[in-house]
């Protein structure tokens, strides 16, 4: 991937929809909802404080995160969509 975000940016992959209900349903591509968890792709080059120390990321390369809805951009690269958000667009971290 040639994608590095700037900043506190971090680049994230949402999982798959999920496209059939729990009672056997399935659902069109515009009933379904934005998934909320990500697997992040790629990390910026990170931040400095007011004092010009730098500020580490709470995330790594491949680690299975809870995001905000709606935030962030969404890009297309090589027919695959993903998302680049603040890092504090992250929610969570899922163990």
């Amino acid at each position: 991937m040639n994608i590095k975000p700037l900043g506190q940016r971090v680049l994230v992959k949402r999982e798959e929809a999920e496209s059939k209900t729990a009672g056997g349903l399935f659902l069109p591509d515009t009933a379904k909802e934005k998934p909320q968890q990500a697997i992040v792709m790629a990390i910026g080059t990170g931040g400095r404080d007011k004092d010009g120390n730098e500020i580490p990321f709470n995330v790594a390369v491949n680690d299975k995160v809870l995001i905000t809805k709606y935030g962030g951009t969404e890009i297309v690269v090589d027919g695959e969509t993903f998302t680049i958000i603040s890092e504090s667009d992250i929610l969570a971290v899922i163990k």
